[in-house]
């Protein structure tokens, strides 16, 4: 039980539903999955287009974002299953032996050196009204969520949650169309998605020996 009441005051959020984390302050977040871009393979002239294009998609935004990078180290152990399962299936002596030697090869390059996966997140924002805000206490929260939250917990009827949404909604579209501009994909996280990215966050250790993953097609 103390460690239950440990982690929900760690925890500042009060609920995941219907793709929204709302907070214990009474506002709202949505976590969109970004897909990546390889600046550095770019020519010179692609490059700019895509950095003024960025700087033209902040510009045009009226609320802030927050943009995570999230790097953990690559668990290929169901990728090394797949292949010992290929290897036993295969009835070609000469392909056997190449599977063979290309998992030997992949377990000595992980063994030999650290390799990361980054998976991109933007969190978008809808703060509660200024009268909600200054009934709590209110205290620059780092990190995921970020800004200042309304420590002091206020009731939120279904009806205020769904208006709220509905303008959470219409920036999360504001950005996803904006990003799809400069040529990246953006689909927000679903509740399930939602729970294992915490999951995730809050036990890297625990979720890279069970496999948690996250994906969106």
């Amino acid at each position: 039980m103390a460690q239950e009441l440990s982690t929900q005051r760690v925890i500042e959020f009060d609920s995941i539903k219907e793709g929204v984390i709302a907070l214990k302050g009474g506002s709202l977040r949505q976590i969109l999955m970004v897909s990546g871009v390889n600046f550095d393979l770019k020519s010179e002239d692609e490059q700019n287009v895509i950095l003024y294009s960025f700087q033209s998609f902040l510009n045009a935004l009226d609320f802030p974002i927050q943009i995570l990078i999230h790097s953990r180290k690559l668990n290929i152990d169901a990728y090394l299953e797949m292949l010992s399962g290929r290897e036993k299936q295969e009835s070609n002596e000469l392909l056997k032996n190449q599977i063979a030697e290309y998992q030997q090869f992949i377990k000595t390059l992980v063994e030999g050196s650290t390799i990361m996966s980054k998976t991109f997140f933007v969190v978008v924002p809808y703060e509660a009204s200024p009268i909600s805000l200054e009934k709590g206490v209110k205290s620059n929260i780092k990190g995921l969520f970020g800004g200042l939250l309304g420590k002091k917990e206020t009731p939120q009827t279904q009806e205020n949650f769904e208006a709220m949404k509905q303008q959470l909604f219409q920036r999360t579209d504001q950005v996803i169309n904006g990003l799809r501009g400069i040529g990246l994909r953006a689909i927000p996280l679903e509740d399930q998605e939602l729970i294992e990215l915490f999951y995730n966050l809050y036990n890297p250790e625990k979720a890279e020996k069970e496999k948690l993953t996250l994906n969106k097609e």
